[in-house]
């Protein structure tokens, strides 16, 4: 019983922990240090490969949500989304991703794409039509 009364009042005292808005900001810096030093390692123009660095933004990512618990405050939250945010700005803002342009085909192709389909419907309702006036011989 006195564990369940310890477990219930350490959760209703975290509850009451207000975020610590000035500690978080004061401690997010470091974890944008720490990563922008990892990313001195990868070649800037792999920077938009997520597969060349995804363990130092792991890392970071870890870094700015223990820093925000640690501050007793929730993560994500509006100012640690905003400083991620920065961080991305400065190492991903040319990654943007690249639309394709589509394009019809040449016109010899597109008729014949679409005249195979209509020729063979009807044939199959030739086939079907007379095959149904000759039930007698089937």
């Amino acid at each position: 019983v006195n564990g369940l009364m310890t477990l219930g009042f350490a959760g209703a005292r975290q509850r009451t922990d207000l975020c610590n808005e000035s500690l978080m900001l004061e401690k997010l810096p470091a974890c944008g240090k720490s990563f922008e030093e990892m990313m001195k390692k990868v070649d800037s123009k792999k920077w938009c490969n997520l597969t060349e660095f995804i363990m130092y933004y792991d890392n970071f990512t870890q870094c700015t949500e223990r820093e925000a618990n640690n501050a007793s405050c929730f993560w994500p939250n509006p100012l640690a989304e905003g400083f991620i945010t920065g961080i991305h700005k400065q190492f991903f803002s040319n990654c943007t991703s690249e639309k394709v342009h589509w394009e019809d085909p040449p016109d010899e192709i597109l008729i014949t794409l679409i005249l195979i389909p209509v020729m063979l419907t009807c044939a199959m309702i030739t086939l079907v039509v007379w095959c149904s006036k000759r039930s007698d011989i089937l």
